[in-house]
């Protein structure tokens, strides 16, 4: 088989010139997912464990999620919401990615009247995973191949167009994703003349010999239509049939004739008959050989169709990596696009990244050189769910990304009467040589919220993203963001918060470099002051020495000492307002800030003496007293422990004499069940004697004589004798034999009147109701353990709808997790026959007594 030489004939175009390839394997990584930590530095499992951490307690997967709704591909939308964005691993390549972002909105602006439109890229790697595999594509495939080929290229064109209306500089970075790409046209145009992609048929002009089949197929096929309609209308005119019938069956053409009127086709085939067999399906014997070659041509056609399908199936697999890095400069072209709408939705600016700072003594630098500044940043992620209230629906579907960049976030801000809701902005400027940056502030106060701005600022500068900010921010390039924020307890590697903090601090530490960011909060928290502060003096000189930056949250004042001695630390406090009282969230560089715990709580209402003692007791917990209040704690800890060892002492004592008394009455109660079986059994024992049979309905009987092997009993009942166990046998006495059968008649009969007739005769004189006696047995008990919450909370609804008016139930639940005695409970709460119900206590654990009305 050959493809038709009338697609040979076509005029193709030259491909583009494909210079860079990149070797790929099943299931790898896009070429553009730069890891966050450099590869020169320590790659460890440990740096890699590290900077997840910094992620997800910076929240960078929410924050990536605010990229979605300006993305066209499903690929790009799957990698935003798994917050797997391209993050630069040099300061080259996160430049690279601002560079895409500018030039990207510099495309947004030049077609904003015709907006490009990325929606048709679609994620055929699944199907180049088939093509390579052996797999044969469908016309199907096939076409959605083509599709994305042709969009691809269209794409390529329009940006091209406008860098030459416009200045090509600014559109150079977005060209350079796609100048090294294969855009298959050749594939494209052969797939096109092969397959009609709206009917999903091959076409006849795919292969000369695909042509001939078909035409020859077409001829045969008249001249057997021809034929059976000839045969058809003569059996209608003999009677054979109501009307002319032409049918396939069995894959082959043939007339329909009535069973009585099957002499009509003297030597034809019957290949079917209809489910009453009045009718027959024949092939008449002149329609046998032009039967033969419709099959024969149909399969011919089948296997040439499928001939076809696997050229091009081969040529998709030959091409599988330059079809792959295509799709992957496609998806770098989205994201660009993507962080340039996000860049407009929050009014943001272009960062800088700085060098590294040259090895100059700290004299030496001026009093204006900052290695950070950022002025008016607004937390990313406080920004994105105030701006998310102005826009009811972000998709692409419903809004071009372009549009939505048009909003502007800040005069939303500005004119929205919710202005208050907006997130402060906050200045942060760091002088060249600053190492540490201690922030003190009162609780509330924006102290981590503000070490966030910066983390999730340096990350996003990496990927390639515009920051909320004025003017135009200006920060070093940090190969590592390590964080240690939030409560760090493990409770599966036995760790106290104090510990587990220690831990986390103890990796970074491990890992960080010379350019490296550390943000630390509340350092040093969970254990002694003194001992804290000691610890948190000691990592902070270590951190000045070895990392670009840290900056750390703390309440202890000692720690802003520390500028008093070395330049390289700085202070800065979250201000307060002592008139409102309410923190303000501005930083103030240079200063230190007091927690106004006194302050705030008396504003909230405490009594003034309290608020007096504090006061007191801070004087005392200065410097010059410390050794005395340790003094003073340490002699209370001790009567304090005494104290509780007094008290575990007497209710060891206590749980002792509990349990030998619950052991006593066990005992006894096993002694009780073994007496009643003796009883029962030597009772049973009498010749004469007269017993209620369980297996007669209670009825009574008189035991003729006892087995020796002293397990069953012989009985008569009226003219019947049986053998029965002793377990089915309850004695009675002679003498109560006529008063209990008159008992239970009257019974019955006032039980049939109860029914008919309702009445009080459950309730007392006073008005009481009275339920039987409270004694557990097996009918009026209900067994819930070790089943499952639902199928016990089955078994109690049927246990209470058995159980007859004013009677108790005894529901056993045990002890276990709870979940079922919770569940349990729940139910008797709830139900409508319950009148009350008494849980379990120290005499009866796992067994609570329900009252059914």
């Amino acid at each position: 088989m050959q493809i038709s030489t009338h697609f040979l004939s076509l005029q193709t175009t030259p491909f583009l010139s494909f210079r860079h390839r990149l070797s790929y394997h099943s299931g790898s990584a896009r070429p553009f997912r730069f890891k966050l930590v450099n590869s020169l530095a320590n790659s460890s499992e440990l740096v890699t464990a590290l900077q997840s951490e910094t992620l997800k307690s910076l929240e960078w997967h929410s924050l990536c999620n605010y990229l979605s709704p300006f993305t066209s591909t499903s690929m790009a939308l799957s990698l935003t919401r798994t917050a797997a964005i391209p993050i630069g691993q040099s300061k080259e390549e996160s430049q690279k990615l601002l560079d895409q972002t500018t030039s990207a909105l510099h495309a947004m602006e030049a077609l904003k009247l015709d907006p490009l439109d990325l929606s048709a890229i679609e994620d055929v790697s699944d199907i180049l995973h088939s093509a390579a595999s052996g797999q044969l594509l469908t016309a199907r495939e096939l076409c959605r191949v083509r599709m994305m080929l042709r969009a691809a290229r269209a794409i390529s064109k329009k940006l091209a167009a406008v860098a030459e209306e416009g200045s090509s500089e600014r559109y150079t970075p977005l060209l350079e994703i796609l100048q090294n790409c294969n855009f298959q046209m050749e594939l494209e145009q052969k797939i096109s003349f092969c397959i009609n992609c709206s009917l999903l048929t091959i076409l006849g002009r795919a292969s000369e010999d695909l042509e001939l089949i078909r035409a020859e197929r077409k001829r045969n096929m008249e001249n057997l239509d021809s034929l059976l309609k000839e045969v058809s209308v003569c059996i209608f005119q003999a009677g054979g049939i109501d009307k002319p019938l032409i049918t396939e069956r069995r894959s082959r053409m043939c007339v329909g004739v009535r069973a009585s009127h099957k002499y009509l086709l003297p030597g034809g085939v019957v290949l079917n008959v209809s489910s009453s067999g009045a009718t027959y399906f024949m092939e008449p014997k002149e329609a046998v050989e032009l039967n033969n070659m419709e099959v024969k041509l149909s399969n011919s056609e089948k296997a040439e169709e499928m001939a076809i399908l696997s050229l091009l199936t081969s040529e998709i697999a030959e091409t599988e990596s330059e079809i792959k890095y295509l799709l992957d400069r496609l998806l770098e072209v989205d994201l660009a696009f993507a962080r340039a709408a996000y860049a407009q939705w929050v009014n943001g600016v272009c960062p800088t990244l700085s060098s590294k700072e040259p090895e100059v003594s700290i004299s030496n630098i001026a009093d204006n050189s900052l290695s950070i500044d950022i002025e008016g940043i607004q937390h990313p992620l406080l920004l994105g769910s105030f701006l998310s209230n102005f826009t009811d629906s972000i998709t692409p579907n419903s809004m071009d990304p372009s549009s939505l960049g048009k909003i502007d976030g800040m005069a939303h801000m500005k004119s929205s009467k919710d202005v208050s809701d907006s997130p402060v902005p906050v200045d942060i400027k760091v002088q060249c040589g600053t190492r540490v940056v201690v922030i003190s502030g009162p609780n509330t106060g924006g102290k981590t919220a503000s070490m966030k701005t910066l983390g999730l600022a340096s990350i996003m500068s990496k990927a390639g993203m515009y920051l909320p900010a004025k003017k135009q921010p200006r920060l070093p390039w940090f190969d590592l963001v390590l964080a240690d924020i939030g409560d760090s307890q493990s409770l599966e590697q036995s760790l106290s918060t104090f510990s587990g903090h220690i831990s986390r601090i103890c990796d970074i530490l491990e890992v960080a470099s010379k350019e490296s960011l550390v943000l630390i909060d509340e350092i040093g928290c969970g254990t002694d002051p003194s001992e804290g502060v000691a610890l948190s003096t000691s990592i902070l000189r270590y951190l000045k020495n070895h990392v670009n930056l840290a900056f750390v949250t703390t309440h202890y004042a000692d720690l802003s000492r520390l500028k008093e001695m070395d330049s390289q630390y700085e202070n800065a406090a979250m201000e307060f307002s002592l008139e409102t009282l309410q923190p303000t969230y501005q930083m103030l560089w240079g200063s230190t800030g007091n927690s106004n715990a006194l302050v705030i709580a008396k504003s909230i209402g405490f009594d003034g003496n309290i608020i007096e003692r504090a006061k007191m007791w801070v004087e005392s917990l200065k410097p010059e007293k410390q050794q005395e209040r340790k003094g003073v704690l340490y002699q209370s800890l001790m009567e304090e422990r005494n104290r509780l060892e007094a008290q575990f002492k007497r209710a060891e004592s206590l749980h002792a004499e509990v349990m030998k008394l619950y052991h006593e009455v066990r005992v006894a109660a096993d002694n009780l069940e073994e007496r009643w079986i003796a009883i029962r059994a030597k009772e049973t024992q009498k010749s004469g004697e007269q017993v209620l049979v369980k297996e007669l309905g209670n009825k009574l009987a008189t035991v003729v004589a006892a087995s020796e092997d002293e397990n069953t009993v012989l009985i008569q009942y009226g003219k019947i004798r049986v053998r029965v166990e002793k377990s089915n046998v309850r004695p009675i006495s002679s003498s109560k034999k006529s008063d209990a059968i008159s008992s239970r008649q009257s019974f019955k009969r006032q039980e049939e009147q109860s029914r008919e007739f309702p009445s009080n005769s459950d309730t007392t004189e006073s008005g009481a109701t009275t339920y039987g006696p409270l004694i557990q047995t097996s009918k009026n008990t209900v067994d819930l353990r070790g089943m499952r919450v639902e199928e016990a909370a089955h078994q109690l609804d049927m246990a209470i709808a058995e159980r007859g008016s004013n009677s108790v139930l005894f529901v056993v639940h045990g002890m276990g997790t709870g979940v079922v005695k919770e569940r349990a409970l729940e139910i008797l709460r709830k139900h409508p026959r319950v009148v009350k119900y008494e849980q379990d206590n120290p005499m009866n654990y796992g067994c609570t007594v329900a009252y059914i009305n």
